[in-house]
């Protein structure tokens, strides 16, 4: 087994947005040295880097409506 930081670092992007399943397939794909896996790496991270970010900005946007500024209201409903 190696220690791959970039591979440790996707199985805990995985972990945070609750992806159990694909981080322990990760997981086991990082115990095997897969050659696929590590040369998907870079583009996974940046995948789950963007997922990260779109589930953040749908949180603001929930919470944002739910809050019923009357100040924003026009700009919510324009969309």
């Amino acid at each position: 087994m190696r220690h791959d930081p970039a591979g440790a670092s996707i199985i805990i992007m995985l972990r945070s947005l609750k992806l159990h399943g694909m981080a322990h397939a990760a997981d086991d794909l990082v115990t095997q040295g897969v050659p696929a896996f590590e040369a998907a790496t870079p583009m996974l991270s940046q995948l789950l880097k963007a997922e990260m970010a779109e589930r953040e900005v749908r949180s603001i946007v929930y919470h944002t409506k739910v809050a019923r500024f009357p100040s924003l209201m026009p700009i919510l409903e324009e969309k």
